[in-house]
């Protein structure tokens, strides 16, 4: 009996398709990283970069004439993520991800490595709008 099959060769086939497109898929995800949000000049902590020395540090600017502003938090003062970020004095809710980066309730799927680079992103969708109050359950 062969060792290789009709069944085997189309198998093996399919993976090498699967990891090529894979492959384009994430160079082009790469390639366009730098276009868009100005995702801040940070290094990225936590998990991403192989280490936790807890929160990012304090930072409080005007990006694009907004007034943003980001600390840590006590456990009992903030239900987040232990990181409080604001938009011209209104909190934009952030959320770290298992993998270190960090996401805002305004732009929810491009995830950035801080929360500077969170707020920026936010300044940048919001288009001039005020950041709205978002109701906490």
């Amino acid at each position: 009996m062969s060792g290789l099959t009709r069944r085997r060769a189309l198998g093996a086939a399919a993976a090498l398709t699967s990891a090529a497109a894979v492959t384009a898929a994430v160079t082009t995800t790469a390639s366009a990283d730098g276009q868009g949000h100005d995702h801040g000049h940070e290094a990225p902590t936590g998990p991403a970069a192989g280490h936790d020395h807890g929160a990012p540090a304090p930072f409080d600017e005007v990006y694009r004439g907004r007034r943003i502003q980001g600390r840590p938090v006590a456990a009992g003062e903030h239900h987040g993520a232990g990181y409080a970020v604001f938009v011209d004095g209104a909190e934009l809710h952030v959320m770290r991800n298992a993998d270190g980066s960090w996401i805002s309730v305004v732009s929810h799927y491009d995830p950035v490595p801080t929360p500077r680079a969170a707020a920026r992103a936010a300044v940048d969708e919001l288009q001039g709008a005020r950041l709205l109050p978002f109701p906490a359950n």
